[in-house]
């Protein structure tokens, strides 16, 4: 399952005076004089009617305080509850809760604390005066104000744990929260251990990969074409894997199921999952009505109250090299900068890339060694320490966490059974198993350089020199300028993996053996070799998780993409434009953000009324997908039925074939499975193996879920199929992450979360509102975090919304203020130049030394 996020029980909070006094005290003045300690100048911050602050400074480091004095007015429970979670130390926030106390202990186990630290030592020194500045920006804002003075949640945890004083903001709390986004962004983690756990079940590897075809199955267009590309290495060929793995039945899922259970108990901050993911493109000047171009991003990422991002606006008074900052966009609470957004001369983009920058070794174990070389017997000591956990009200937890040259090993981090098994057969006299993980992040990088970095670039020379910094999370870059160019980049450290002829695939999609040592990772891709295009023929880009490159093109970066059915989509739509010789505009691109015609129903409606269903009664949710042009509308009764029927497939077809932790979320990818088993009736998934001397086939299957999909929505929905709404089964209904679960009572848990809205769109759509097939609800899972569309020809004309607001305060009026308006597809004017932010402006605060 998905990693959740924390939830806070509260026995105590009736005790809690929870009155209009207590909520609005810790609400922030906006406008007037505000003394900021630190400052080297005046400050000036605009907020915009949605509460958006444009801030101007007269030197960098001005601009990075203001930024932090304005997170930690707005968000700084959000930052708080981030750093206790990337330094595994949440249980000493939130008390006795195992969910909490079972993060820390794999975040412990990774170290993220500890490589952050060692970035603060490679980041450049301008970087580290950035972060420094932002912090006594940050700790200026948490000088003399009392808990119940700056959050809410701390009057309100308050109630069953002691409540300390925060401690000041650290740069290194900056730099740990990259490794909480580089793990959500991770690449194929979970297809990997898929693999492993589907083969424990099936036993045969050529139904194994038939889960898991590759993007060219799934005959969609990639990133770039091989002409597209600045320069081609020349590197061409594929790793296949053998036709034959020797892994036992019962070898690894002892192993497999132990790491993914601990792993799972990360809480997801920025988000996971096959929903996982973003739109972007961007059209050249010759295509649009401004004649420059026009750069579109939504990523689509954990949906949270309050949301991911933070709006933001930071510009130099003067714009030099010692102040060279003039951007605006989405940034981290917590974090200095813009990570996605525009500045004078350039906009940017960003999509996971889906690199694979994570492999798992099974490792053979003895007492505190490990084996490295088993053709040499070669056992060396792990190394190993231990972490004291702090619980605020309870016992401290003791971790003993051990390490092989692999990395951490994780598969013993919980108490979830023992860990057996290996993948290849090495004899019996070789000790215990064990799984570790080896991972890009737990390298210490200058990703921090490259956000900085990116803010200030101009063209593609600087953008191709701050990804060369931007380590982890691997991420598509798509770029414009105001003179005119468009391009893609990308970045990322992608480990450089050995050809092997043996028993396991070596290019990254199975576990692999600790104690075969041509296994190891052999260094990183060049950055000289990551796959770059600066103004293609065509004369737009789209980049939405789908492969980068022609299979056999350039660098190995993953054998798991995204199938690619929402880039196709785009790139469809966007043809279809160019050929009416219909030039772009910013409301194009917005409309294009919300499409909501689904591929999955495309592919399979034709079959579904191929089926014949003699009772009228269950044939009456067949015929409404006679005639249905597949577009996914809140008041859809077709694709409420439509997606009933595709669940209920789901768990018909494979349920009895996978095991539990990988029954399939409906993504992708099991489009193309799917898809590809219509041809072949008699299929082995087809066949239900709990029934006895009977053998189902497609027929069987798709009937079975088209009936069972009427009696489901009429005990959902309504006994009239005419009367069924997706909408009214695609809820977004938003949680805060410690207060807004449910073991938090309703006075508490009603006021921070906002009222489920309806959402249009679903998994692997344009307007991409996945949801999971795997819990059999229709619930908003992921989706659009955000939506901008830049003109380069006009900044001020460019739009954007966030999912709710820029406020962390339940009791700010910009707490939600923007979630209807993204619910319905809609953004906000974006102003840039200052006459436009002054225009614009509702309230203005000056920030005093």
């Amino acid at each position: 399952m998905v990693g959740i996020a924390v939830v806070v029980a509260l026995a105590l909070v009736a005790t809690v005076t929870f009155t209009v006094v207590t909520v609005r005290k810790p609400l922030p003045e906006t406008s007037g004089t505000q003394n900021v300690p630190g400052l080297a100048g005046e400050v000036t911050v605009h907020r915009d009617e949605q509460g958006v602050p444009q801030v101007y400074a007269s030197t960098a480091e001005d601009l990075f305080a203001a930024q932090g004095y304005l997170h930690a007015q707005d968000r700084f429970f959000e930052m708080d509850y981030r750093r206790h979670v990337t330094s595994g130390r949440l249980a000493e926030l939130v008390g006795d809760v195992p969910t909490a106390i079972d993060a820390d202990k794999v975040i412990r186990t990774f170290g993220w604390r500890e490589v952050a630290e060692e970035e603060w030592n490679l980041i450049s020194p301008e970087s580290r005066g950035y972060l420094q500045a932002y912090a006594q920006g940050v700790n200026a804002y948490l000088a003399d104000r009392s808990t119940d003075e700056i959050a809410l949640e701390y009057t309100v945890l308050g109630a069953t744990v002691d409540v300390a004083t925060p401690a000041p903001w650290d740069p290194v709390d900056s730099l740990a929260w990259l490794k909480a986004m580089a793990w959500d962004l991770r690449g194929n983690y979970d297809d990997e251990l898929d693999r492993a756990l589907a083969y424990g079940a099936l036993e045969d590897v050529e139904l194994v990969d038939e889960l898991f075809p590759s993007f060219v199955e799934g005959g969609n267009t990639p990133i770039l074409a091989e002409s597209d590309l600045v320069e081609d290495d020349g590197r061409k060929g594929s790793r296949t894997a053998p036709a034959d793995v020797a892994w036992r039945g019962d070898a690894l899922g002892g192993a497999v199921s132990s790491a993914a259970a601990a792993l799972d108990a990360v809480p997801v901050l920025v988000g996971t999952g096959d929903g996982a993911g973003s739109n972007s493109w961007v059209v050249s000047g010759d295509l649009t009505a401004s004649g420059s171009p026009i750069l579109a991003n939504d990523p689509h990422l954990a949906l949270d109250v309050p949301s991911l991002w933070s709006q933001v606006g930071l510009h130099c008074e003067q714009v030099s090299a010692d102040c060279p900052f003039d951007v605006s966009g989405f940034s981290f609470a917590g974090f200095p900068g813009v990570i996605i957004g525009h500045n004078a001369e350039l906009a940017w983009g960003l999509t996971n890339m889906g690199a694979d920058v994570t492999d798992f070794f099974v490792e053979r174990v003895r007492d505190d060694t490990w084996l490295r070389d088993a053709d040499a017997e070669e056992w060396v000591p792990m190394e190993s320490r231990t972490e004291t956990i702090r619980v605020a009200g309870a016992d401290p937890v003791e971790l003993e966490v051990r390490s092989t040259d692999h990395g951490p090993v994780v598969s013993s981090v919980l108490d979830v059974g023992a860990v057996v098994g290996s993948p290849t057969e090495v004899g019996t006299d070789f000790g215990e198993y064990a799984v570790s993980l080896a991972w890009t992040a737990l390298e210490p990088g200058r990703t921090a350089d490259a956000i900085f970095a990116m803010a200030a670039a101009a063209d593609a020379e600087d953008v191709q020199e701050a990804a060369a910094m931007f380590d982890v999370p691997a991420q598509n870059i798509v770029f414009a300028t105001t003179d005119g160019h468009i391009g893609y980049q990308a970045p990322g450290r992608i480990p450089e993996r050995k050809r092997v002829s043996g028993p396991v695939p070596a290019d990254g999609t199975w576990p692999r053996p600790g104690w075969d040592p041509r296994y190891d990772w052999r260094g990183w891709v060049d950055a000289e070799e990551m796959p770059r295009s600066l103004d293609p023929e065509e004369g737009f880009i789209v980049a939405a998780n789908q492969a980068v490159l022609p299979h056999g093109v350039g660098p190995d970066l993953s054998k798991d993409w995204d199938h690619g059915f929402r880039s196709e989509r785009i790139r469809e739509l966007i043809t279809q434009q160019v050929a009416a010789g219909r030039p772009f505009s910013v409301e194009d691109m917005n409309n294009l953000q919300n499409d909501d015609w689904s591929p999955f129903a495309a592919a399979l409606v034709p079959a579904l009324l191929d089926v014949e269903i003699d009772d009228p009664y269950d044939a009456d949710g067949q015929q409404l997908l006679a005639g249905w042009d597949y577009t996914t509308e809140t008041d859809s009764a077709a694709a409420a039925y439509f997606n009933a029927v595709w669940r209920n497939l789901l768990r018909t077809t494979f349920w009895d074939d996978v095991p539990e932790g990988m029954r399939p979320t409906g993504g992708s990818r099991w489009l193309v499975v799917v898809r590809d088993m219509l041809e072949r009736p008699e299929h082995p998934f087809w066949d239900d193996r709990s029934t006895v001397n009977v053998v189902e086939t497609r027929d069987e299957a798709l009937t079975q879920a088209l009936v069972t999909a009427r009696g489901d929505l009429t005990v959902e929905l309504s006994k009239d199929a005419t009367d069924w709404r997706w909408g009214a089964l695609h809820t977004l209904a938003l949680e805060h992450p410690v207060i807004g679960g449910e073991s938090v009572p309703a006075l508490v848990r009603d006021y921070v979360n906002p009222r489920p809205v309806e959402m249009a769109g679903g998994s692997s759509i344009v307007n991409a509102t996945s949801w999971d097939a795997s819990t059999g609800s229709f619930r908003v899972t992921t989706g659009p975090s955000m939506r901008m569309v830049v003109d380069l020809g006009d900044l001020d004309a460019s739009t954007w919304v966030t999912v709710t607001g820029t406020s962390g305060h339940p009791a700010s009026s910009h707490y939600t203020d923007q979630l209807s308006a993204w619910a319905d597809g809609e953004t906000f004017p974006w102003p840039f130049s200052r006459a436009a932010v002054e225009e614009a402006a509702k309230d203005t605060a000056t920030l005093v030394p």
